[in-house]
Formats: C-alpha cells, sequence, structure tokens
C-alpha cells in the first residue's frame, strides 16, 4: 500500500490539559517574555498544571491583558515589568518574586528579539540588540535563578527557548544564531556544573509556531509561508502552541527528574529537512528581499 506524498494523516494535536492539575502544585516559576506569544502559551500550560507563574516583559499593558488571560483559566499568576538585559532589573525581578510567593523554584528563559538582514548590511546596533536580549539576557536571568537555588539549597529548573538553527546557524538571522548558540552552550555548561545541587538545565528548539508578533518580523511575504512549511516540515504543518506547552511543562516537573543538559527539538522534522530556518530565502531575488526586510522593520516609536 502506497501514501500519496500530499496526503499525511496524523494524529490532531491534543489541545486539552494532558496533566495532572497538581503537577506543579508546589511550583513558582518565572517565565521571561511572558506575556504573548509562545512564553503566554508555555505560561498557560504552567498555570494549568498547578504553579504559580511570575510574568516579566517590558510592556506593562501586555503584561497585564496576559494576566487577565491566566487568570481567567484559573491560574496563579502575577506580572513583574523587567528588562531582562539590565542585572539589575533581573535582581529585582527575584526579589520580588521572592516577598510575593516566597521562593523561585524555576525559569523559562523565553524572552527573544529577531529580525531577517542580510549580513553585509547589518549594523553593529542591531546585532547588539538581538544578543543583549536573547544571549545576555538568558545569562542574567539564569545566574540571579541559579544563585538563589543554590542559596536555599533547593532544587530546580531553568528551560531555555532555541530554535534549530542554533546549531546549525542560519541565513539573514545572524545575530539570532549566534545569541541561540550561546544559550545552548550555556544550557550545557550549566547543566554540568550545577548537577550537584540539584538544578536541571535543559532546553526546546521549536521549529515554525507561527506567532503574531514574530512571523510579522519573519515572513516577508504570506505566500513564503506555504512554500517554507510545505518544502521544509515532513509532517506538513506549523506546530500547534498546546504541543509546546505540554514538552515544557514536561521538561520544568518532576515528570522528567534525570533529564539535565537536553535540548529537545520540536519541529516535525524540519531541521532534519534542510539546515537554516530562513535559508529557503536566498532563492529569491536579493534585492527585492532586502527590500522586503527593510519595510518589515517597525517604525521608531512603534
Amino acid at each position: 500500500m502506497t501514501t500519496s506524498s500530499s496526503v499525511r494523516p496524523a494524529r490532531t494535536p491534543r489541545k486539552e490539559p494532558v496533566f495532572p492539575p497538581d503537577l506543579l502544585s508546589d511550583q513558582v516559576v518565572i517565565v521571561t517574555g511572558g506575556g504573548s506569544g509562545l512564553g503566554l502559551a508555555m505560561s498557560q500550560g504552567l498555570c494549568r498544571a498547578g504553579a504559580q507563574v511570575v510574568i516579566c516583559g517590558r510592556n506593562p499593558e501586555r503584561l497585564g491583558k496576559a494576566v487577565e488571560t491566566l487568570r481567567s483559566l484559573g491560574g496563579k499568576v502575577s506580572a513583574i515589568p523587567c528588562d531582562v538585559r539590565e542585572p539589575a532589573e533581573i535582581d529585582r525581578l527575584v526579589q520580588q518574586t521572592v516577598e510575593q510567593h516566597g521562593k523561585i523554584d524555576g525559569l523559562v528563559n523565553n524572552a527573544a528579539g529577531n529580525f531577517l538582514c542580510a549580513a553585509e548590511d547589518l549594523s553593529a546596533g542591531g546585532f547588539d540588540a538581538v544578543v543583549k536580549i536573547v544571549l545576555y539576557g538568558s545569562v542574567n536571568a539564569t545566574l540571579a535563578v541559579g544563585k538563589h537555588l543554590i542559596a536555599r539549597g533547593a532544587p530546580g529548573s531553568v528551560l531555555s527557548i532555541l530554535t534549530p538553527y542554533a546549531w546549525t546557524g542560519s541565513a539573514f538571522v545572524l545575530p539570532s544564531a549566534c545569541a541561540k548558540a550561546g544559550v545552548l552552550a550555556m544550557t550545557r555548561s550549566l547543566a554540568v556544573e550545577w548537577g550537584m545541587y540539584g538544578i536541571r538545565c535543559n532546553a526546546i528548539a521549536p521549529g515554525p509556531f507561527p506567532t503574531e508578533g514574530a512571523w510579522s518580523r519573519l515572513v516577508p511575504e504570506a505566500s513564503m509561508i506555504e512554500g517554507l512549511v510545505e518544502q521544509r516540515v515532513p509532517m506538513g504543518r506549523v506546530g500547534e502552541h498546546s504541543e509546546l506547552a505540554n514538552l515544557a511543562v514536561f521538561l520544568m516537573s518532576d515528570a522528567s527528574p534525570y533529564q539535565n543538559g537536553d535540548c529537545v527539538t520540536i519541529d516535525g522534522g524540519s531541521w532534519l529537512s534542510g539546515a537554516g530556518e530562513f535559508s529557503e530565502y536566498t532563492r529569491y531575488d536579493r534585492e527585492r528581499l532586502k527590500l522586503l526586510f527593510r519595510a518589515m522593520r517597525p517604525k521608531k516609536g512603534s
């Protein structure tokens, strides 16, 4: 029996909670960039598993809306505005979380920044902007939470959100590729160094999971999405946010107590079918592509 390449039998992603509501009932978890997109989806998953979740980000209004959403689902959640690029603000985040919740048990490094740009057009400021959020921000938050856990003599879990091109590299996203590779190195280094303290450090590398914010900066034209998915993802579809949230809950919980120093890829097999998340764009006329990149950049003050 043969199956047409255009037909891909598959299970429908389960959107209902898959973990018991008390799996993380005694855990306090900080989620950076938890006010929107994948950060909000993972915060929802953590709340449904019983965790007390503290979301942080630079946009108070966005955080406020996220808190309303999470509380409507019964989540125990609070929000603390914070710029992860600044160590002093991270220290304040940790201090306020402990004051409000008594302790910290886990951290999800999700805050990120990215944009498309030909490397020959990349400015020093553009490179710095992404690396400061992704690499510096993840290091700042991880060290601060790690010091808290070590001082308490308590086990904990740090989960960092990466990308499959952290180990392959990718065209047109040089700052992000460099920064994510650094976070992967941090994860593996601290998994060894902090294992003796009972602190587990793991990562998830999501492939194409559409979010309004990220995709508006990373997909120049809507017509490109179908080509990217059909040509690159063997399963022929993008990821559902609930699928990523379930994986994050599993890795943060005592359901995976021996998982340490790992990076789990969740991309429908796309990185195996061709390295470089955005390398497909090299097939397009370069000058037209650059015009599209420039048009996608946010206007000053927006």
